[in-house]
């Protein structure tokens, strides 16, 4: 697909611009509430910027006021069979909330609005997720007599501890942002006007950055809790020496040496860059 063309099938736009593949939810008038076709859109939103080796890091964000509400509840209510709708339902947008998370490749979310059950899900399946001042999160299940899908229930205790999603899972409690940011659930607050800049900004960062090291260190730190200490030592060292094969470290080696370390200053994505064991 050429640099900044979109595409668009009514639900899910998607359009690559500066190495960043951008996935926008665009059901306004609903909440971006999420149906089978959407959620199937979705799924091919998030394999074509897998496959695309011009996307080095993802943009996900929901048009209109709202970032989503979740699964579409008028939909379920409409299945002639509403058990085989929600499962087929949830195996599909899970599957895509799983390969999002699995992806090689950063993602990063702007939240805006509501971020509600299935919504919730897809911002904890992104890497890194930038949010407006006025962003609430919430379950939302329990007030619809549902219980959750997508992950959530595996996501939600490993980004705020189990005390804290049990509470959000049973009272239906809203969370503000500045919340969801002392909760550790999320990366950073903005102003609502500069929500979308500063999320794009941010992606954009990141796909200047070395691929397969970001790529790789997602990877590491998406499946920590899978792993034993030794198991995650082992695959760092496996890693790790693999990485340092790649050109893009090759080259942000040798130019580390050339610098020194007393003037490396800050790296191509914000962190300290004193030296890569330090």
């Amino acid at each position: 697909m050429p640099e900044g063309r979109e595409t668009a099938d009514g639900l899910v736009r998607y359009h690559r611009r500066a190495g960043v593949a951008h996935l926008v939810l665009a059901r306004p008038d609903r909440a971006n509430a999420v149906d089978l076709p959407t959620a199937r859109a979705l799924g091919a939103a998030v394999d074509r910027a897998t496959a695309d080796p011009e996307v080095r890091a993802v943009l996900v964000r929901g048009e209109g006021r709202r970032f989503c509400a979740g699964g579409d509840v008028e939909a379920m209510a409409a299945a002639p069979d509403r058990a085989a709708y929600l499962r087929e339902l949830a195996n599909t947008l899970d599957g895509a909330l799983r390969r999002l998370a699995d992806m090689p490749k950063p993602v990063v979310v702007a939240v805006q609005g509501a971020a509600a059950g299935a919504g919730l899900a897809l911002v904890l399946s992104c890497d890194v997720a930038v949010v407006a001042t006025s962003a609430k999160f919430l379950t939302a299940y329990a007030g619809v007599g549902l219980t959750p899908d997508c992950g959530l229930s595996h996501l939600l205790p490993r980004a705020v501890g189990q005390p804290r999603a049990l509470e959000l899972a049973l009272t239906g409690r809203t969370l503000t942002a500045a919340e969801a940011l002392a909760w550790g659930m999320i990366s950073e607050v903005a102003d609502d006007a500069r929500l979308e800049d500063r999320a794009r900004h941010l992606a954009e960062v990141l796909a200047a950055g070395p691929a397969f090291a970001l790529g790789q260190t997602k990877r590491l730190v998406r499946r920590s809790a899978e792993t034993s200490r030794e198991e995650a030592g082992r695959e760092e060292t496996r890693v790790i020496a693999s990485a340092v094969t790649e050109p893009e470290s090759a080259a942000l080696l040798a130019a580390f040496t050339v610098r020194g370390p007393s003037r490396s200053g800050r790296s191509a994505v914000g962190g300290h860059a004193s030296g890569p064991g330090d």
